[in-house]
């Protein structure tokens, strides 16, 4: 087989440069180069059906400034290409606001809740489920995750399977009964010095993960290789060797 090409679907700012970055963090995990990703903001709109159709696998990340409980006029199309990756059953690994959009489009709840916020790591715990799924059950029962969230999941779609819970937030990530989809609410695409990236553009989060100045975050914030393993794995499950 070619090298498989991917679709990251964003939804950032004009200028925000954790756009490339996005790329570059995907790029890296995957692994594969840069150029075999080609980069659609849903600010703009809705990716055509032949362009979802050409790719192999979708990839859809963070948010920079939005929200799927904040919305805005961009939402609803957004929403609606979730649906039809669902439908047309696309090979599709979301993390972060990709985890709440398709949750939301799927029939899930999305809710906004600093209370459980979660900035920096997070130690999560495969379920029952998690355990018995090719792609997270190698990782062992328990695992840090890089995460930076404040809207939470509050309920899954009926048609996923939960894999992965923290002590915080139930709903970590999921895959689709009999479809090529998962989701996490934190970033597999991320490693250390990526996290620490991210928060340095996003200040007003640092109180959240306690610390008081980013040098403090990032000499108190481990690597997270078994997180790191969920891309490479996920691309063998869906296209094959």
């Amino acid at each position: 087989m070619t090298d498989p090409r991917f679709l990251l679907l964003q939804v950032r700012n004009p200028g925000d440069p954790m756009a490339a970055q996005e790329v570059l963090c995907f790029a890296r995990s995957l692994p594969c180069t840069s150029s075999n990703i080609e980069v659609f903001d849903l600010l703009s709109g809705a990716p055509s059906t032949l362009a979802l159709k050409r790719t192999d696998v979708v990839l859809i990340g963070g948010s920079g400034e939005h929200s799927v409980v904040r919305g805005g006029p961009w939402l609803s199309r957004a929403l609606d290409t979730m649906t039809e990756l669902y439908a047309k059953s696309r090979p599709t690994f979301a993390s972060c606001w990709g985890f709440q959009a398709m949750a939301q489009a799927l029939g899930g709840t999305v809710v906004t809740d600093r209370d459980r916020a979660e900035v920096g790591t997070a130690w999560v715990e495969l379920t029952h489920d998690g355990e018995a799924d090719p792609v997270f059950g190698p990782l062992g029962k328990r695992f840090r995750v890089p995460i930076g969230h404040e809207d939470v999941v509050t309920k899954i779609p009926k048609s996923a399977r939960l894999l992965a819970s923290s002590d915080l937030v139930e709903n970590q990530a999921f895959v689709f009964l009999d479809k090529p989809i998962y989701a996490t609410q934190f970033h597999p695409e991320l490693n250390r010095a990526d996290l620490v990236a991210r928060l340095t553009k996003y200040t007003e989060y640092l109180p959240l993960t306690g610390h008081k100045s980013i040098k403090e975050f990032e000499d108190n914030t481990p690597e997270t290789p078994e997180s790191e393993s969920i891309l490479p794995r996920f691309l063998k499950e869906v296209l094959g060797d």
